[in-house]
């Protein structure tokens, strides 16, 4: 079983590549036949030399690094205010109706009005990113435990009372235990919306990080420099949302495969 398993992996992983690989020599060839010029489809080749360039001439690794780093930090707080507001709102629905049409006004405003806004205030700064990054990731967790901690069995909660359980019990080996699955699924999600977040900040108020590299090159007219400034920003989703994955399979370990939420 264990061959056949890796087989397929195997396979998936060679039809993978292969797809890649057709993907590029169509990207390469396939606009120079059809004579599209290179300002408006660059080939993969000049990609990369655009690429090689930005590394050398422009500080891209230190723009990278900028970006990447708003987005963990925005990621990270963002997370932690959804939860807990989630917990709390779910643990007390008097509070939900109170607070739930100001959080849903929130959510409905959109998030580029309020980045010229974090500028004004904060200046050409990293924070009014992150402030943009924790708006986008805020919510789609918030909801998840929120949902999580209000599904939970409500027999189970009483019979944990019966036994005079305390209300950190109850939370530590009852609600915290339901709501994981759900809050990864929303972790998953927040984890692209967090690179989204700070591309925003940086294309409306920024001098530093990918956004502000890929307003650079459409001023210059440099199609190549925002192709590989594309290509790093989605890297950098892919690294954020692999790394919620492999947290995702430790710490869930102990559930069947199929009750982990994929995308």
């Amino acid at each position: 079983m264990k061959e056949t398993g890796h087989a397929l992996r195997g396979g998936t992983l060679a039809a993978s590549i292969a797809v890649l690989v057709v993907f590029l020599a169509a990207w390469e060839w396939l606009p120079a036949m059809l004579r599209v010029p290179e300002f408006i489809l660059p080939p993969p080749t000049r990609v990369w030399s655009e690429f090689l360039r930005l590394a050398e001439n422009e500080k891209l690794l230190r723009h990278v690094g900028i970006t990447s780093a708003e987005v963990v930090v925005g990621f990270i707080l963002g997370s932690l205010l959804g939860a807990v507001i989630g917990y709390v709102l779910g643990a007390a629905p008097r509070a939900e109706k109170v607070l739930s049409p100001y959080i849903l006004a929130l959510q409905i405003a959109p998030k580029v009005a309020f980045a010229p806004l974090f500028v004004m205030w904060l200046g050409y700064t990293m924070y009014p990113k992150i402030l943009v990054a924790i708006l986008i990731v805020f919510f789609p967790i918030m909801v998840n435990v929120l949902t999580s901690v209000r599904t939970v069995d409500p027999d189970l909660v009483n019979l944990a009372r019966t036994f005079s359980a305390t209300r950190w019990q109850i939370f530590r080996l009852i609600e915290y235990p339901a709501s994981m699955a759900p809050l990864f699924s929303g972790l998953r999600i927040g984890a692209t919306l967090a690179v989204i977040g700070v591309v925003v900040g940086e294309l409306v108020g920024g001098n530093m990080g990918l956004g502000y590299l890929l307003t650079y090159g459409e001023g210059q007219g440099n199609t190549a420099m925002v192709f590989v400034t594309i290509i790093l920003l989605t890297f950098i989703g892919i690294a954020a949302y692999g790394a919620i994955v492999l947290a995702e399979a430790r710490v869930l370990h102990y559930l069947p495969r199929a009750q982990h939420h994929t995308v």
